[in-house]
């Protein structure tokens, strides 16, 4: 097959990586354009782009992707289908129906569940203990498209985003050429998505890891797991901002309020969260620090027992 590919970030390299040893022609690569670098300004490349470079392949990074320059691009490649990982631009219409086999979609859940721009994230921080992949046709809803294959994971116990993120990317290129070569075969009947059983993944915001007092140990854990490494999970201990590194729920009570750092143990400090649950708190990193374990925390009378950890302010 020709395949134009579009993807930006490093989740979408090994998808990329995937179809060339697979055998299928890429006749072009579209990705964003180079950003600057908060801290230098200096313009930085795209992972995707990077990649694409090293294979020799064509690389276009439009402002745009709603204007007639775009659309020709596409049409000049001449391909059977565009596959999309995680590109970051939402594709018109006249896009999606440039090539005989339409825009398939990687994503990184199981669809219609976590749909939109942070499904792994999501997933995580509600306590989900399976996730996985999807390819899917493309059309102008948000990831609303016909189903064509899908592949289930288990998430591991204590496992944070980037490790499962960078299992499903891995996940992502195999269930991609799967994908393609059944589409090729015509052996892949797409299926209609459930919209009863959709759930949202939008995207994270800094108040999303703002801790807060109705969340038991089991979302404490959750958006510990699922908002790292941003913007993580942050407290405020005594007037300055504390991020929970390390965190799982356990299997103790108390009637403590919630936010109540309770005790020392082998694990971590014990907080108390709603419902009467209990977070082990194994690190954490006061704001402009390094992280550190709970015990060295203590030690360094960066969080005591007794204390009370408080919601940040917007």
């Amino acid at each position: 097959m020709r395949v134009v590919f579009l993807g930006t970030p490093r989740a979408a390299v090994p998808s990329l990586q995937a179809i060339l040893e697979a055998g299928h022609e890429v006749p072009l690569v579209v990705t964003r354009p180079d950003r600057p670098v908060k801290r230098s300004g200096t313009p930085e490349a795209p992972p995707v782009k990077a990649s694409a470079a090293a294979a020799g392949l064509r690389v276009i990074q439009p402002g745009k992707v709603r204007d007639d320059a775009f659309l020709r691009a596409i049409e000049d490649a001449r391909a059977d289908a565009l596959a999309v990982v995680a590109y970051g631009r939402i594709l018109p219409s006249p896009v999606l129906r440039v090539t005989p086999h339409g825009a398939i979609n990687v994503h990184f859940s199981l669809l219609p569940k976590y749909r939109g721009a942070a499904p792994v994230a999501w997933a995580l921080a509600r306590a989900e203990t399976e996730t996985g992949v999807t390819t899917f046709r493309l059309d102008e809803g948000l990831d609303t498209g016909a189903v064509l294959l899908a592949r289930r994971v288990a998430i591991e116990p204590r496992e944070h985003a980037p490790a499962l993120l960078e299992r499903l990317a891995a996940l992502g290129g195999e269930t991609l050429v799967c994908t393609l070569t059944g589409l090729e075969a015509g052996t892949i009947e797409p299926r209609p998505q459930d919209d009863a059983l959709a759930t949202a993944a939008p995207l994270i915001s800094r108040g999303d890891g703002a801790w807060h007092p109705a969340w038991s140990a089991r979302e404490v854990e959750g958006r510990v797991r699922g908002l790292d490494p941003w913007p993580g999970v942050w407290a405020v201990r005594d007037g300055r901002r504390l991020r929970l590194v390390e965190a799982w729920s356990t299997a103790g009570a108390t009637t403590e309020e919630p936010g109540r750092v309770l005790e020392l143990t082998a694990d971590g400090l014990l907080l108390a969260c709603a419902s009467g649950t209990i977070a082990a708190v194994a690190s954490v990193q006061p704001e402009g620090r390094r992280a550190m374990s709970a015990r060295e925390a203590v030690s360094g009378r960066q969080i005591s027992p007794g204390d009370r950890l408080e919601r940040p302010q917007a």
